[in-house]
């Protein structure tokens, strides 16, 4: 953990060296979701392989870049995709931009991602906060001795999605007329898609929504103090009696087809919050 400390500052200082930008903000953009990357008004633009210690991202969709920059008349930098457990990485190795931004005096994150609807009422297409999760990844990023510079040694998750910031999503999207749900977002390992056992197992604990990501970001995030708001899009759903074969074409269509309305939401939010 110590090592994670020294890495974590090498990383810090070596992009300050490359912007003039101060972000106060992180975001983190999800599976067919990066669309949301041109929307910034890049100051500096770096691929994760020249940043010291950043692991690369495998996965086809996502861009594996890191912007900063300006969105909504504030300084933000962007995570133009995500790394993952199934990828076969470390939690902390997953995590590690997530202490990179806080280092670099990020107060806030904006996590999205692409994930399957548990809930009969939800459809594909419609957007979700998240305004709780359940861990099953089997993993947590904070295993291990806890250093007290990054974050105490039991972080309280009781709002670990800010209620002001799901407030505020609520408020922006009544302004532009952008539907939105709310629910509970469960993170399994993946990559495998689920059973009909298994997405009839999670509705069963209470999860309107299942995905392969962002639970063990927020974790770190509430450790080192954050603030944090998730949103989820709907993609695919996963409704044991009704269940078919998913085609990760279809997944991004639909990824792509409500990209403008999460744009239009997160713009609304930066320049709100």
């Amino acid at each position: 953990m110590e090592d994670l400390l020294r890495k974590t500052k090498e990383a810090a200082a070596y992009l300050k060296s490359r912007t003039r930008v101060k972000a106060s903000l992180g975001i983190v953009f999800g599976t067919g979701l990066g669309r949301l990357a041109e929307e910034i008004d890049s100051d500096a633009t770096l691929s994760y392989e020249e940043i010291p210690h950043f692991v690369r991202s495998t996965v086809e969709t996502h861009a594996g870049k890191l912007i900063f920059g300006k969105l909504g008349g504030k300084d933000v930098m962007a995570m133009q995709g995500r790394f993952h457990f199934y990828e076969g990485y470390t939690m902390q190795q997953i995590t590690f931009p997530i202490r990179v931004m806080r280092t670099l005096g990020c107060k806030a994150i904006i996590l999205s991602n692409a994930a399957g609807g548990l809930n009969p009422l939800f459809e594909k297409g419609d957007m979700m906060i998240i305004v709780d999760h359940v861990n099953l990844l089997g993993g947590n990023p904070l295993k291990g001795a806890n250093i007290d510079e990054l974050g105490p040694r039991f972080p309280d998750m009781c709002d670990a999605y800010d209620p002001e910031l799901v407030k505020l999503a609520e408020a922006v999207a009544m302004e532009e007329g952008i539907p939105i749900k709310k629910g509970v977002y469960v993170a399994v390992t993946g990559p495998n898609l689920e059973t009909r056992a298994e997405y009839r197992f999670l509705r069963i604990i209470g999860a309107d929504a299942v995905g392969m990501s962002t639970v063990p970001e927020v974790i770190v995030a509430r450790h080192m103090g954050m603030r944090v708001f998730g949103i989820s899009i709907i993609t695919d759903m996963g409704l044991p009696d009704l269940l078919t074969p998913v085609n990760i074409r279809e997944i991004l269509e639909i990824a792509d087809r409500v990209e403008p309305s999460l744009i239009c939401l997160i713009r609304g939010m930066v320049e709100r919050v």
